[in-house]
């Protein structure tokens, strides 16, 4: 297939950063060509490591698993919003989005639903602790997002919601609109910049895990134009 493709994906190694409290990320080998002929890893992390989508059963207790969200949901139409006017733990709210309206709701038209990724320019402080600090979708943003036909809210940052480490309890709104709508959120992109010109098709598909909340992804836009 010809084309430029983008990555949108964080590589996974031992620095990765996790959403506190999750389990870290290691791989570490278990057979190696010098004495068994081949390299085989072990691989261990968390249902949400690294780049991913939550399934709607991460927030709701009878939602759809991973490997029960239909292949459809995870292949889109992107519209990519710049909000990197917004500084640490700043709100987005729709009205920072309203003008794309009218493009969103023709695409998710004529796809049966679109993605939204939301550039806060985060992604730049991956690995550091600013990276805790990204700014953070409001619910009732969320919800109008969901009205117009979109079926996957990104974000190039750890989270569409606030993340908190005071030990408050998180406000985890957008989880909820969006998983309890049973659309799909995709956490911890990268690249989104790439995607801001022309007309770009994502994939976001996981790994088939039976009953699971969540799963890494190697996300990655695509188009076929030949003037990018």
């Amino acid at each position: 297939m010809r084309g430029l493709f983008v990555d949108l994906t964080h590589s996974l190694n031992g620095d990765t950063q996790v959403y506190p409290g999750d389990p870290c990320y290691s791989c570490c080998p278990v057979l190696t060509i010098p004495k068994d002929g081949m390299n085989v890893q072990s691989i261990s992390l968390g249902s949400h490591t690294g780049t991913h989508i939550d399934a709607p059963y991460h927030f709701v207790e009878k939602g759809l698993t991973v490997d029960q969200i239909p292949l459809s949901t995870f292949l889109g139409n992107v519209v990519v919003i710049d909000v990197t006017a917004k500084g640490p733990k700043e709100k987005i709210a729709w009205a920072d989005m309203s003008a794309h309206e009218d493009t969103i709701r023709h695409k998710a038209t004529l796809e049966h639903g679109v993605f939204v990724f939301l550039r806060t320019g985060w992604s730049k402080y991956w690995g550091t602790d600013k990276y805790y600090h990204h700014p953070f979708l409001e619910r009732d943003a969320a919800k109008k997002l969901l009205e117009l036909g979109v079926k996957a809210i990104g974000v190039d940052s750890l989270s569409p919601d606030e993340t908190r480490l005071d030990g408050d309890t998180p406000d985890f709104g957008v989880h909820e609109v969006v998983l309890g709508a049973g659309a799909i959120l995709a956490e911890n992109l990268t690249h989104l910049d790439a995607l801001q010109q022309g007309d770009w098709l994502v994939s976001l598909a996981p790994l088939k895990l039976d009953g699971c909340d969540g799963s890494p992804v190697r996300a990655f836009a695509w188009s076929t134009h030949a003037s990018h």
